[in-house]
């Protein structure tokens, strides 16, 4: 119970935190981070790190690939940007963008645990996990691409556009926005990789589900 309980708190932590960068590249000025912003990532930040802290005293038995994963998981929990702007720190927008994208990393692996836990077939899994991937990185890129690319790229008109153009370059369509910037032109490359580097796992789920029922009959 306790243990669930935890996965839930994180799941909506996480949550929050995809909803609050969300409303904040939608609405903010690209230029800084609200307040209220930095707050929320804060909160959600600790609540990481507490579930950190709760996992390691409960570690007893556990294997080292345990510990360092918990430990990467960690590294990615920690308020790097509120720490940089408590000490006055003025950082480059880009590298803000970065920073503020790692507990959002830490948001996407608490909700896939959550998706993994309640799904019971190992293959049915995979393919949640699969889904639940590509989902969450092509939105994350359409948030990065629509913050990078809103304020000087003319073709980019709304975050729809932005959507849009992810989900071309992730199926390997493409889309007649071009990026103009250096991190638009990198997604650009990697979005289609991703699209392709899952696409045999969408192929191994639908053979998998054939041959079963080919079996049954």
């Amino acid at each position: 119970m306790g243990k669930s309980f935890v996965r839930m708190i994180n799941l909506l932590a996480g949550v929050a935190l995809l909803v609050g960068v969300s409303i904040e590249v939608l609405q903010g000025n690209h230029q800084s981070y609200s307040s209220w912003y930095m707050w929320l990532q804060l909160v959600v930040c600790v609540i990481f790190m507490i579930d950190f802290a709760v996992a390691m005293a409960a570690s007893k038995g556990k294997s080292s690939k345990w510990f360092w994963l918990n430990l990467l998981f960690f590294l990615i929990s920690i308020p790097y940007l509120n720490i940089l702007d408590w000490f006055n720190v003025d950082t480059h927008r880009g590298v803000a963008v970065a920073v503020a994208a790692l507990p959002l990393l830490r948001s996407f692996v608490a909700m896939g645990i959550v998706v993994w836990w309640f799904i019971a077939s190992k293959v049915s899994r995979i393919f949640a996990a699969y889904l639940f991937t590509v989902v969450c990185f092509t939105y994350l890129a359409a948030l990065i691409f629509y913050d990078y690319e809103v304020l000087v790229n003319d073709k980019l008109h709304g975050f729809g556009n932005a959507l849009w153009w992810a989900w071309m370059n992730t199926t390997t369509v493409g889309a007649a926005i071009f990026p103009v910037t250096a991190i638009g032109k990198v997604l650009a490359v990697l979005l289609p990789g991703l699209g392709m580097m899952f696409f045999p796992v969408f192929t191994i789920y639908i053979t998998d589900i054939y041959t079963s029922h080919q079996r049954k009959d």
